[in-house]
């Protein structure tokens, strides 16, 4: 286990769709496990893209309760065990078509959370829980309702080594759940023009989410994804590491073995074959194993 003896948590987060992102974090996962680490892959993207790309399309469409319930429902926390998929490579927190209605609830939540012990909005939380599913006053404790993956975790993070969490490809409630949760996250992004503004939104939208509940989210690195060789990549490259400077950016090539892998249903370490790229996450793997307080593997 880490120095703190629980999990590290890490969430693979970039609000840019086609990144990679999804790639990316099961092929960490991968790696990680390949160092011999235990693994939990959460699925937190309503669209269930990791739980298809580890071969697990029928825990999506499996019936409640799901992630959803665990999310939403502070009564069913514990039942998170029940939840969890084997995998060859590492265990799986499965995606749930249910997941689209927890922005909603989600939101509701957090507005109950800032408005209760508030005389001026006398009746706002009664009115609010009329519109929800499963959020309910009683559950929501403080100025914020981010706090729900973080508890569901602490009932299986004593089982793992690193907890990676895939994030969903868009700003909003389950994304600032996911970051709170872990307070760590791994960045992906295309080398070409159009990732700039992303990842400046994406740094605005931390900082936005440290100030609004008073925590430090730590960046433990940036994948510079589906690199070839064109200048506009090489200067995106330049540009990520002077504005990611003092932390470590990995260069992923495009490679068709990354796709074929998740056709597959795991990580490049579970296919047929090798290729450049898994060097590069198996250095990553060894770089969280370095800042978490990991020992080195031994032979």
């Amino acid at each position: 286990m880490t120095a703190g003896s629980t999990a590290a948590r890490i969430c693979v987060t970039n609000a840019k769709g086609g990144t990679g992102k999804t790639t990316v974090a099961i092929n960490v996962a991968g790696a990680l496990n390949e160092r011999g680490r235990d693994v939990l892959f959460v699925d937190m993207d309503p669209q269930g893209n990791a739980t298809e790309g580890l071969g697990l399309l029928s825990a999506y469409d499996a019936p409640p309760p799901t992630l959803f319930d665990v999310l939403t429902d502070h009564t069913r926390r514990d039942d998170v065990t029940d939840l969890i998929v084997e995998h060859e490579e590492m265990d799986v927190l499965p995606s749930s078509i249910e997941l689209l209605q927890a922005e909603h609830e989600l939101t509701i939540a957090d507005l109950m959370a800032q408005i209760q012990g508030d005389d001026s909005l006398d009746g706002g939380v009664d009115a609010l829980s009329a519109l929800s599913i499963n959020a309910t006053p009683d559950a929501v404790e403080g100025p914020h309702a981010l706090g729900s993956l973080a508890a569901t975790l602490e009932h299986v993070e004593d089982d793992y080594d690193y907890i990676i969490v895939d994030s969903p490809p868009f700003y909003g409630k389950l994304t600032d759940t996911a970051i709170f949760a872990t307070r760590n996250v791994l960045v992906p992004a295309l080398t070409e023009a159009s990732s700039e503004r992303a990842i400046e939104l994406l740094v605005e939208q931390i900082a936005a989410l440290e100030g609004h509940v008073d925590i430090t989210v730590e960046t433990v690195g940036v994948v510079a994804n589906r690199v070839e060789q064109t200048n506009e990549d090489q200067m995106m490259i330049d540009w990520l590491n002077e504005v990611f400077s003092g932390f470590p950016v990995w260069e992923v090539r495009k490679r068709v073995a990354l796709q074929r892998a998740f056709s597959e249903g795991n990580s490049l370490f579970a296919t047929d074959g090798s290729t450049d790229v898994e060097e590069v996450f198996l250095q990553i793997a060894a770089e969280f194993d370095r800042q978490f307080g990991y020992a080195e593997v031994t032979a």
